[in-house]
């Protein structure tokens, strides 16, 4: 059991820590993924970004995904396949059901993005975090939508997750952190000792957070790298 999703992300960074990524990127699912994915970035000096997924409901059940748009420049469409030709919609009928779902899309993006744009993952080391992942199928979504995106690779990191689910999430990723994966999984809440609901607030106020450090960082990195250049041209040349 997890303290709560402070502790759990902690624990998940000490495993990823141990691992030699190159170039990471810490993409949170929100809302319960973002103060997990936080303590991932803080400890692998990492930038944190967010990941948005809405789902695309089938006609009569909007609960059952026939597929999945993910936020990005552009956005994709993943569709399901299974559940597409057992509606046997039509490419006309998807794009109207897709067309629905992206002013909500575009929503979120505005509330938790403002006009930032969102980081790019080419040849980075993606990891995607969410503060567990009960029967996975957004962190699916998320992993194929990436791989289109050109990453160097994609790491889950979930505190939780039942062992199918698991297995699964790992032969989608290169690479799955999941320290407790229990043969009878019960409620997400269950492996947690406070599992309050995360706020649209708490989100922004967290993003806000990392995006003062990440900022302060490079500007840290830019005065280091001005030094060196000012160092160099005044450092005499060898034989004059």
């Amino acid at each position: 059991m997890f303290r709560d999703r402070q502790e759990a992300g902690q624990r998940l960074a000490l495993e990823l820590a141990k691992l030699t990524l190159q170039d990471p990127v810490v993409l949170a699912l929100p809302r319960g993924g973002v103060p997990v994915a936080s303590e991932v970035a803080k400890v692998l000096k990492a930038p944190l970004d967010l990941i948005l997924v809405r789902k695309v409901g089938a006609p009569d059940n909007p609960e059952l995904a026939v597929a999945a748009i993910v936020d990005g420049d552009p956005a994709d469409v993943v569709l399901n396949r299974e559940i597409v030709e057992a509606y046997s919609l039509g490419d006309d009928e998807l794009r109207v059901l897709i067309a629905r779902e992206r002013p909500e899309l575009e929503r979120r993006r505005t509330a938790y993005r403002g006009g930032r744009a969102p980081l790019s993952v080419d040849g980075k080391t993606v990891i995607v975090v969410d503060d567990g992942a009960a029967t996975g199928t957004t962190m699916k979504v998320a992993i194929r939508a990436l791989k289109r995106r050109s990453p160097r690779k994609v790491v889950v990191a979930v505190p939780v997750a039942p062992a199918d689910t698991a297995t699964e999430l790992a032969q989608e990723a290169d690479l799955l952190i999941c320290p407790s994966q229990p043969a009878r999984f019960r409620a997400l809440s269950y492996y947690y000792a406070k599992f309050p609901q995360v706020s649209d607030g708490e989100v922004l106020d967290i993003m806000a957070l990392a995006a003062q450090t990440q900022g302060s960082g490079h500007k840290a990195n830019d005065r280091r790298r001005s030094a060196a250049h000012a160092a160099n041209k005044s450092r005499p040349i060898a034989g004059s």
